[in-house]
Protein backbone atom coordinates (compact mmCIF):
# COMPACT_ATOMS: atom_id res chain seq x y z
CA UNK A 1 0.00 0.00 0.00
CA UNK A 2 1.53 3.58 -0.66
CA UNK A 3 -0.06 6.79 1.00
CA UNK A 4 0.84 9.71 -0.71
CA UNK A 5 1.05 13.40 0.38
CA UNK A 6 0.50 15.85 -2.11
CA UNK A 7 0.65 19.62 -0.41
CA UNK A 8 0.15 21.36 -3.43
CA UNK A 9 1.09 24.72 -2.90
CA UNK A 10 1.12 24.86 0.98
CA UNK A 11 2.18 24.86 3.73
CA UNK A 12 4.13 28.13 5.25
CA UNK A 13 7.88 26.97 5.69
CA UNK A 14 7.68 26.92 9.59
CA UNK A 15 4.17 24.73 9.79
CA UNK A 16 5.48 22.40 6.69
CA UNK A 17 9.08 21.49 9.29
CA UNK A 18 6.43 20.76 12.32
CA UNK A 19 4.27 19.02 9.80
CA UNK A 20 7.60 17.14 8.94
CA UNK A 21 8.81 16.64 11.85
CA UNK A 22 5.61 15.05 13.43
CA UNK A 23 5.60 12.78 10.54
CA UNK A 24 9.29 11.59 10.70
CA UNK A 25 8.43 10.56 14.67
CA UNK A 26 5.07 8.04 13.08
CA UNK A 27 6.07 4.50 12.00
CA UNK A 28 4.20 2.54 9.33
CA UNK A 29 6.64 -0.51 8.17
CA UNK A 30 3.67 -2.24 6.04
CA UNK A 31 3.49 1.32 3.52
CA UNK A 32 5.30 3.49 0.98
CA UNK A 33 4.99 7.09 2.44
CA UNK A 34 5.57 9.75 0.19
CA UNK A 35 5.90 13.29 0.30
CA UNK A 36 5.13 15.54 -3.00
CA UNK A 37 6.31 18.72 -1.39
CA UNK A 38 6.38 22.69 -2.87
CA UNK A 39 9.53 23.00 -4.79
CA UNK A 40 11.25 25.59 -2.43
CA UNK A 41 10.82 23.13 0.32
CA UNK A 42 12.79 19.91 -1.29
CA UNK A 43 15.97 20.53 0.48
CA UNK A 44 15.07 21.65 3.92
CA UNK A 45 12.66 18.80 3.83
CA UNK A 46 14.94 16.35 2.58
CA UNK A 47 17.62 17.18 5.38
CA UNK A 48 14.53 17.36 8.08
CA UNK A 49 13.79 13.98 6.62
CA UNK A 50 17.04 12.10 6.78
CA UNK A 51 16.91 8.31 7.76
CA UNK A 52 12.82 8.76 8.04
CA UNK A 53 10.78 6.13 5.83
CA UNK A 54 9.34 8.74 3.80
CA UNK A 55 10.11 9.00 0.28
CA UNK A 56 10.67 13.66 -0.98
CA UNK A 57 8.78 13.77 -4.51
CA UNK A 58 8.23 17.32 -6.40
CA UNK A 59 5.04 18.29 -7.99
CA UNK A 60 5.93 18.57 -11.54
CA UNK A 61 8.93 18.61 -14.00
CA UNK A 62 9.78 20.26 -16.96
CA UNK A 63 10.52 17.45 -20.03
CA UNK A 64 13.74 19.36 -20.99
CA UNK A 65 17.23 18.83 -18.98
CA UNK A 66 17.55 22.48 -18.92
CA UNK A 67 17.49 25.81 -21.40
CA UNK A 68 15.51 29.24 -21.06
CA UNK A 69 12.23 27.90 -19.15
CA UNK A 70 12.19 30.77 -16.77
CA UNK A 71 9.96 29.52 -13.76
CA UNK A 72 10.53 25.58 -14.84
CA UNK A 73 12.05 22.57 -12.73
CA UNK A 74 14.16 20.00 -14.12
CA UNK A 75 13.90 16.52 -13.38
CA UNK A 76 17.90 16.43 -12.81
CA UNK A 77 17.03 19.54 -10.33
CA UNK A 78 14.59 17.50 -8.54
CA UNK A 79 16.97 14.71 -8.04
CA UNK A 80 19.83 16.95 -6.96
CA UNK A 81 18.00 18.73 -4.43
CA UNK A 82 16.87 15.07 -2.62
CA UNK A 83 13.46 14.03 -4.82
CA UNK A 84 13.24 10.50 -5.84
CA UNK A 85 9.95 10.76 -7.23
CA UNK A 86 7.80 13.31 -9.17
CA UNK A 87 3.71 13.64 -9.45
CA UNK A 88 2.73 14.39 -13.16
CA UNK A 89 -0.22 14.71 -14.64
CA UNK A 90 -2.17 16.01 -12.26
CA UNK A 91 -5.71 17.71 -13.14
CA UNK A 92 -4.55 20.99 -11.75
CA UNK A 93 -1.65 21.34 -14.34
CA UNK A 94 -3.47 19.89 -17.32
CA UNK A 95 -6.39 22.52 -16.43
CA UNK A 96 -4.54 25.39 -15.13
CA UNK A 97 -0.85 24.94 -17.15
CA UNK A 98 -2.90 23.59 -20.68
CA UNK A 99 -0.62 20.65 -20.23
CA UNK A 100 -1.63 18.03 -22.68
CA UNK A 101 -1.14 14.21 -22.45
CA UNK A 102 2.42 14.60 -24.97
CA UNK A 103 3.63 17.26 -22.77
CA UNK A 104 3.06 14.60 -19.55
CA UNK A 105 4.66 11.67 -21.53
CA UNK A 106 7.51 13.61 -22.24
CA UNK A 107 7.97 14.79 -18.84
CA UNK A 108 7.74 11.63 -17.91
CA UNK A 109 10.36 10.49 -20.54
CA UNK A 110 12.92 12.99 -19.11
CA UNK A 111 11.72 11.89 -14.95
CA UNK A 112 12.32 8.43 -15.44
CA UNK A 113 15.92 9.54 -17.40
CA UNK A 114 16.72 10.95 -14.72
CA UNK A 115 15.85 7.71 -12.17
CA UNK A 116 13.02 9.13 -10.70
CA UNK A 117 9.77 7.08 -9.89
CA UNK A 118 7.11 8.69 -11.72
CA UNK A 119 3.20 8.97 -9.92
CA UNK A 120 0.76 9.68 -13.18
CA UNK A 121 -2.45 11.40 -12.09
CA UNK A 122 -5.66 10.49 -14.42
CA UNK A 123 -9.24 11.45 -13.92
CA UNK A 124 -12.30 12.46 -15.44
CA UNK A 125 -14.50 15.99 -15.35
CA UNK A 126 -17.84 15.67 -14.09
CA UNK A 127 -18.97 16.67 -17.09
CA UNK A 128 -17.11 13.59 -19.43
CA UNK A 129 -18.53 11.60 -16.38
CA UNK A 130 -21.98 13.02 -16.59
CA UNK A 131 -21.78 12.30 -20.54
CA UNK A 132 -20.55 8.58 -19.86
CA UNK A 133 -17.12 9.29 -21.29
CA UNK A 134 -15.38 8.77 -18.25
CA UNK A 135 -13.65 5.21 -18.80
CA UNK A 136 -12.59 6.25 -22.08
CA UNK A 137 -11.20 9.56 -21.06
CA UNK A 138 -8.97 7.66 -18.61
CA UNK A 139 -8.34 5.26 -21.08
CA UNK A 140 -7.10 7.99 -23.53
CA UNK A 141 -4.76 9.18 -20.61
CA UNK A 142 -2.99 6.33 -19.80
CA UNK A 143 -2.22 5.70 -23.37
CA UNK A 144 -1.13 9.10 -24.11
CA UNK A 145 0.56 9.82 -20.70
CA UNK A 146 3.01 6.89 -20.90
CA UNK A 147 5.64 6.86 -23.09
CA UNK A 148 6.34 4.29 -25.83
CA UNK A 149 9.22 2.41 -23.81
CA UNK A 150 8.38 3.83 -20.01
CA UNK A 151 8.97 0.49 -17.91
CA UNK A 152 6.66 -0.83 -15.42
CA UNK A 153 9.08 -0.34 -12.63
CA UNK A 154 9.08 2.80 -11.07
CA UNK A 155 5.67 4.15 -12.17
CA UNK A 156 2.54 4.40 -9.82
CA UNK A 157 -0.70 5.71 -11.26
CA UNK A 158 -2.80 7.59 -9.30
CA UNK A 159 -6.91 7.69 -10.60
CA UNK A 160 -8.33 11.10 -9.15
CA UNK A 161 -11.63 12.11 -10.65
CA UNK A 162 -11.28 15.90 -10.81
CA UNK A 163 -14.45 16.26 -10.00
CA UNK A 164 -13.79 15.03 -6.26
CA UNK A 165 -10.58 16.50 -5.66
CA UNK A 166 -10.99 18.98 -2.58
CA UNK A 167 -14.56 19.21 -2.81
CA UNK A 168 -15.27 16.30 -0.14
CA UNK A 169 -17.09 14.62 -3.00
CA UNK A 170 -16.16 11.16 -3.25
CA UNK A 171 -16.64 8.22 -6.44
CA UNK A 172 -18.74 5.60 -5.32
CA UNK A 173 -17.45 2.51 -4.29
CA UNK A 174 -18.70 0.64 -7.10
CA UNK A 175 -17.51 3.54 -9.98
CA UNK A 176 -14.01 3.39 -8.22
CA UNK A 177 -13.57 -0.21 -8.29
CA UNK A 178 -14.64 -0.34 -12.12
CA UNK A 179 -12.26 2.50 -13.46
CA UNK A 180 -9.50 0.80 -11.41
CA UNK A 181 -10.56 -2.19 -13.13
CA UNK A 182 -10.27 -0.29 -16.42
CA UNK A 183 -7.17 0.93 -15.76
CA UNK A 184 -5.60 -2.46 -14.58
CA UNK A 185 -6.67 -3.86 -17.73
CA UNK A 186 -4.79 -1.26 -20.34
CA UNK A 187 -1.94 -1.67 -18.07
CA UNK A 188 -1.84 -5.45 -18.20
CA UNK A 189 -2.67 -5.36 -21.42
CA UNK A 190 1.09 -3.06 -21.97
CA UNK A 191 3.36 -4.75 -19.11
CA UNK A 192 1.49 -8.30 -18.48
CA UNK A 193 -1.04 -9.20 -15.77
CA UNK A 194 2.46 -9.62 -13.59
CA UNK A 195 3.39 -6.29 -14.11
CA UNK A 196 1.02 -3.92 -13.19
CA UNK A 197 1.49 -0.88 -11.38
CA UNK A 198 0.13 0.37 -8.11
CA UNK A 199 -2.86 2.08 -9.22
CA UNK A 200 -4.41 4.25 -5.94
CA UNK A 201 -7.59 6.66 -5.74
CA UNK A 202 -7.38 10.52 -5.06
CA UNK A 203 -10.21 12.64 -4.04
CA UNK A 204 -10.93 13.81 -0.78
CA UNK A 205 -9.29 11.05 0.61
CA UNK A 206 -9.51 11.39 4.58
CA UNK A 207 -9.24 9.88 8.01
CA UNK A 208 -13.21 9.16 7.64
CA UNK A 209 -13.58 7.33 4.33
CA UNK A 210 -9.89 5.72 4.14
CA UNK A 211 -10.53 2.48 5.59
CA UNK A 212 -13.88 2.05 3.33
CA UNK A 213 -11.97 3.45 -0.19
CA UNK A 214 -9.10 1.04 0.67
CA UNK A 215 -11.07 -2.19 1.13
CA UNK A 216 -12.03 -1.41 -2.63
CA UNK A 217 -10.23 -4.02 -5.00
CA UNK A 218 -7.35 -2.91 -6.93
CA UNK A 219 -7.15 -0.01 -5.16
CA UNK A 220 -3.34 0.25 -3.78
CA UNK A 221 -3.42 3.46 -1.97
CA UNK A 222 -4.23 6.98 -1.89
CA UNK A 223 -2.74 10.26 -3.31
CA UNK A 224 -3.87 12.59 -0.48
CA UNK A 225 -4.34 16.62 -0.55
CA UNK A 226 -5.71 18.53 2.02
CA UNK A 227 -5.72 15.95 4.84
CA UNK A 228 -2.55 15.19 4.42
CA UNK A 229 -1.69 18.63 5.75
CA UNK A 230 -2.66 17.73 8.92
CA UNK A 231 -0.79 15.17 10.90
CA UNK A 232 -3.39 13.17 12.70
CA UNK A 233 -5.59 13.13 9.48
CA UNK A 234 -2.41 11.41 7.38
CA UNK A 235 -1.38 9.25 10.14
CA UNK A 236 -5.09 7.71 10.56
CA UNK A 237 -4.95 7.16 6.44
CA UNK A 238 -1.97 5.38 6.91
CA UNK A 239 -3.17 3.32 9.61
CA UNK A 240 -6.66 2.30 7.23
CA UNK A 241 -3.64 1.46 4.79
CA UNK A 242 -1.63 -0.55 7.08
CA UNK A 243 -4.60 -2.42 8.00
CA UNK A 244 -5.62 -3.13 4.97
CA UNK A 245 -2.09 -4.33 3.89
Amino acid sequence: MIVAANWKMNPALDQASILATALASQSFPQIKRILFVPHPYLVPMSVRLTGAALEIGGQDCHFADHGAFTGDVSAAMLRDCGASLVLLGHSERRAAHGETSDIVAQKIKAAMAQNLDVMLCVGETKAERDDKKAEQVVIDQLQASIPEHAPPTGLMIAYEPVWAIGTGAVASPDDIAAMHHVIASVLAERYGANHVPPILYGGSVNADNAASLFSIPLVGGALVGGASLDADAFAAICTAAQDAA
